[in-house]
C-alpha cells in the first residue's frame, strides 16, 4: 500500500502545478483552486505532499485506503512568495490492486454540540470590568504553532475549529470568565467548556455582544481586519454558522490569509472559494478583537 500510496501522491501534485487547467480529468476542487489563485493574480509555483495512512480496510479483492495529505503550495503573487499549507483526508479504493476511486472525505459539518441560537445569545451575568491587553502576536504564534497539531492541556474535539480559535484567543490574553455556566461567558475549565468556547454559531454571537473581557467589533470587510482577528463562516447562508477562522497574515493586496482546524490549514486565502464547503450562499463576519488601552 505504500506504493499505491506514493503513486496517489505524485498525481495529486502533479494536478496542482500543472500549468492547463482544461484537462477533462482535473478533479473540480483543484480547478477551482487555481482558478481563484488565478484571480488573485497568483499561482501555485511548487507543490508537495506527505501521505500518512491511516486506516486500511480490506474484503476479499477489495482494499480501501483511508489516509491523510499534508500539502504545501508555494505561492507567488505579484513579487510576493509565502507557503501554503492544508490536511485533506482521503478515501482511496482498489479492485486487485487497481485505482477504482479516490475521493476527499467531507468533514465539514454543523457541529453536534448543544448549540446557542441567535434569538437565545449567550447571557452576560458577570458585569464587572474585566481588562485585558491582547497581545496580537502571540496569539497569531500560537496559531501557528499548533495549526496541524492539538494542545494536550486543551480537549480535542471532532469539529475543533473554534475550539482552535478559542485557544489563539487565550494565547492573545483573553482572560476566561463565567465557569461554570456553559450558556455564561466564554471558558474551558476541567474537562467542561462554555458554548461560546467551542461552537462556532455561539462565538459569531459572543464576540460582537461580550461587554467585558473578551469583546470583539463586526467591521464591514475583510480588509479591515488585523492579524489575530477572526473570521465567521455561514456556508448555507441559513443563518447559522458552522466555522471560524483566525487571521495569521496578509497577501500582496494586504488581504487576509488564515489558519484554522477541523480541515486543518494556515495561510489559506480568507474566502474559502476551493473549499468543499462552499457554496454561493455563504456569508461571512468579520470580528476585530478590542481590548482596553
Amino acid at each position: 500500500m505504500r506504493e499505491q500510496l506514493q503513486a496517489l501522491l505524485g498525481r495529486r501534485v502533479n494536478q496542482y502545478i500543472s500549468h492547463t487547467r482544461s484537462d477533462k480529468d482535473l478533479p473540480q476542487k483543484i480547478e477551482i483552486k487555481k482558478d481563484c489563485l488565478s484571480k488573485r493574480s497568483a499561482e501555485i509555483v511548487k507543490a508537495a505532499a506527505r501521505g500518512k495512512i491511516t486506516d486500511k480496510q480490506e474484503e476479499d479483492d477489495h482494499t480501501t485506503l483511508l489516509y491523510e495529505v499534508h500539502f504545501q503550495f508555494l505561492i507567488r503573487q505579484k513579487g510576493m512568495l509565502y507557503m501554503e499549507e492544508e490536511i485533506e483526508k482521503r478515501e482511496a479504493d482498489f479492485y486487485k490492486g487497481v485505482l477504482i476511486e479516490d475521493k476527499e472525505i467531507s468533514i465539514y459539518a454543523h457541529e453536534n454540540l448543544a448549540e446557542v441560537f441567535p434569538d437565545d445569545p449567550i447571557r452576560e451575568m458577570q458585569r464587572t470590568k474585566n481588562e485585558f491587553y491582547y497581545d496580537r502576536l502571540k496569539a497569531v504564534q500560537y496559531a501557528e504553532r499548533w495549526w496541524n497539531d492539538y494542545n494536550p492541556a486543551f480537549k480535542k474535539f471532532e469539529v475543533d475549529c473554534t475550539n482552535y480559535i478559542s485557544q489563539c484567543l487565550h494565547a492573545g490574553g483573553a482572560p476566561m470568565r463565567g465557569y461554570p455556566n456553559r450558556s455564561n461567558g466564554w471558558w474551558m475549565r476541567n474537562n467542561n467548556w462554555s458554548y461560546s468556547w467551542s461552537v462556532a454559531n455561539s462565538l459569531r454571537w459572543y464576540l460582537p455582544g461580550s461587554k467585558t473581557g473578551l469583546r470583539g467589533r463586526e467591521v464591514s470587510s475583510a480588509d479591515k481586519l488585523l492579524l489575530g482577528d477572526v473570521i465567521c463562516y455561514d456556508f448555507q447562508g441559513d443563518g447559522r454558522f458552522d466555522h471560524n477562522t483566525i487571521v495569521t497574515g496578509k497577501d500582496a493586496f494586504e488581504m487576509p490569509l488564515v489558519n484554522a482546524h477541523t480541515h486543518n490549514s494556515r495561510m489559506r486565502y480568507w474566502a474559502y472559494e476551493d473549499s468543499t464547503a462552499y457554496t454561493p450562499n455563504i456569508k461571512y463576519k468579520f470580528i476585530t478583537i478590542v481590548h482596553d488601552e
